[in-house]
């Protein structure tokens, strides 16, 4: 059962969302200015254009006239490219501040517990990584900008209007209760709204991509319905969620249109009786009446834009979310006194109350090579995951030279342990920038020296551009060997003490596979190994062994000595020789059928 990260509160968003605008504040300024020039610019057409209507009622002079038609198309061109320069202003406002929020995304997520992320599910911070953003950079680059030149012009133009004659303001004050209220019913039930409608779209990416990665399973196991049926479920979800934000809006913008077409009836059928009365000039009421026609253009563009404001303050907030829950800070003041990691009474819960260890305890001294057995579900990969810092124990400690793992920054904690799984990565950029992602100093004689350890030079210097040559998505394709070279020899770069190993070339065919554990062996030489075996063999070879089950270590020693002992290792062992395995040893004297063969030297452990 995945667990969403949180959201962040609607203050937290509106006060992020300023503290960011305030870290530009001589673009945010120009911005301001030349949007304000724009629409004073624009006031003065309607103005002129009134007085032109009333020097042609008077029967005033051509060139007087002719002289106001030159000056509202001289307001008009200043108009125009005040407007240019303004919106070239709020562009580059917006992609500033676009591009702030990304990267701290980037690093909010980076410093994610890999636990928590794992907790969350694939859905939830793929969604917030994709839909979210481009959401909010909609939002940043549209809506807020609109947003403020609509509200700037409503401002201007019922000054105007007021200048003009006070009593063309007083329909103003019709539409704008029914508006306020609208848009307060509207602003009350869509923030919750919106937060739903995202959350059930991370459920329908979630569904999927379980259902895409694991499809040989699915099928392997006939769950097909099932599957079906949870994106069904998923999908009625997310269609419920976006009807109820549709119907928001399908009330709401009718009561807006209200609001600003009432204005506009009421002020022809007064500013006409007005002029019928001689209480206004024809030209005074010809203004008042563009006046309130232009207010329908910023007051449209404020609405059609506050709805896109409301969507991106949903990501905003799902966004800021994604630190929420507090993270034990890490201490870069304490610093492991020696490279042996001891695992002191250890439990653990991927869900509370359901623990999966039970108090284990281990010790794990430099340089030895320590093998982990035992039926699917003992608890192993759960055991190495603790090992490497991936997960903090529910209770009890993992210290390496004494300090807790769960007190290591995640760059320090990955020069002590790393993991290997069968999972890698390969990035967009140069195969360079993949190897040493790890240490962005290292210089090209330690990226390639790295390579030689992993025996991946030769292909690397095969490519088109050596170390130089784009790989990743739309550049050149590794392949599964080779992008678990290229994993490797990051480790070779990060050069932790221990490394935990979880099955990393089990996916891999098998000439591959020899292969890469040839690479392999150079990379555990002279290092603390833990090896999640599900092989005996890999048993067999290593200094200890320990067996798990039901989340406890029931036995802790060499092959022969478990062996000897005829416990559940023994068992174990029999148990897959009798298979038809054949395993290091099989053949040989001993307790149990089988004695330890000493390890050639740099021979691969996993």
């Amino acid at each position: 059962m995945s667990r969403p990260l949180p959201v962040a509160s609607t203050a937290q968003a509106r006060r992020y969302a300023r503290d960011l605008i305030r870290r530009y504040p001589a673009l945010f300024r120009a911005t301001i200015c030349l949007h304000v020039a724009a629409a004073v610019a624009g006031l003065a057409g309607p103005r002129l254009l009134g007085d032109l209507v009333q020097g042609v009622h008077d029967g005033v002079p051509m060139s007087a006239l002719d002289r106001l038609a030159l000056a509202i198309a001289g307001f008009v061109l200043v108009q125009a490219v005040l407007i240019r320069f303004a919106h070239l202003a709020s562009a580059r406002l917006g992609e500033r501040v676009l591009a702030r929020l990304r990267e701290e995304f980037i690093t909010r997520v980076l410093a994610l517990p890999l636990s928590r992320v794992e907790a969350a599910g694939t859905g939830d911070l793929l969604t917030r990584a994709t839909r979210d953003v481009d959401a909010l950079s909609k939002c940043v680059r549209f809506a807020v900008p609109e947003t403020l030149i609509a509200m700037i012009t409503l401002c201007l133009v019922v000054g105007a209007l007021i200048l003009v004659s006070p009593v063309f303001a007083v329909p103003l004050l019709i539409g704008v209760p029914i508006m306020v209220a609208g848009t307060r019913w509207y602003l009350r039930h869509a923030p919750a709204g919106y937060l739903r409608q995202n959350a059930a779209y991370s459920d329908v990416t979630e569904g999927l991509t379980e259902t895409v990665e694991s499809a040989r399973t699915v099928e392997a196991l006939g769950r097909q319905r099932q599957r079906i049926g949870r994106t069904d479920v998923d999908l009625r979800r997310s269609w419920r969620a976006e009807r109820y934000t549709l119907r928001l809006r399908t009330i709401w913008w009718p009561v807006i249109e209200i609001s600003y077409v009432v204005p506009m009836v009421l002020t022809l059928l007064a500013g006409g009786w007005l002029y019928l009365h001689g209480r206004v000039t024809l030209g005074a009421f010809t203004a008042a009446v563009i006046y309130v026609q232009q207010l329908v253009d910023p007051l449209d563009r404020l609405v059609g834009w506050l709805d896109e404001l409301e969507v991106g303050a949903a990501a905003l907030a799902r966004l800021l979310g994604v630190t929420a829950d507090p993270v034990p800070p890490g201490s870069d003041v304490s610093r492991p006194q020696d490279n042996r990691i001891v695992v002191r009474d250890v439990r653990f819960a991927y869900e509370p109350g359901r623990e999966v260890l039970h108090g284990v305890d281990l010790a794990l001294e430099p340089g030895e090579r320590l093998a982990v057995v035992g039926i699917s579900g003992a608890g192993k990969s759960t055991l190495g995951r603790l090992l490497a810092g991936v997960h903090r124990p529910t209770s009890g400690s993992v210290t390496v030279g004494g300090v807790p793992l769960a007190a290591l920054p995640p760059d320090r904690l990955r020069t002590e342990v790393a993991l290997v799984t069968q999972e890698h990565h390969v990035f967009i950029g140069t195969l360079r920038d993949n190897v040493a992602m790890v240490r962005p100093a290292a210089q090209e004689g330690e990226i390639r020296a790295a390579l030689t350890a992993v025996q991946a030079l030769t292909w690397v210097d095969a490519l088109p551009n050596g170390l130089d040559t784009l790989v990743g998505s739309g550049g050149y394709l590794l392949s599964p060997a080779q992008a678990q070279q290229v994993a490797l020899a990051r480790l070779v770069i990060a050069d932790p003490h221990t490394l935990v190993l979880d099955e990393a070339t089990a996916m891999l065919d098998p000439r591959a596979a020899r292969d890469l554990e040839r690479s392999l062996a150079a990379v555990v030489s002279g290092r603390t190994v833990v090896a999640i075996a599900h092989r005996l063999f890999s048993a067999h070879d290593a200094d200890r062994v320990a067996v798990m089950a039901d989340g406890r270590i029931v036995e802790l020693g060499s092959h022969d000595e478990l062996v000897a002992a005829g416990g559940a290792y023994a068992r174990l062992w029999n148990s897959w020789q009798g298979s038809g395995s054949s395993g290091p040893g099989s053949g040989s004297s001993g307790p149990g059928g089988a004695t330890k063969k000493a390890r050639p030297e740099g021979a691969p452990f996993p």
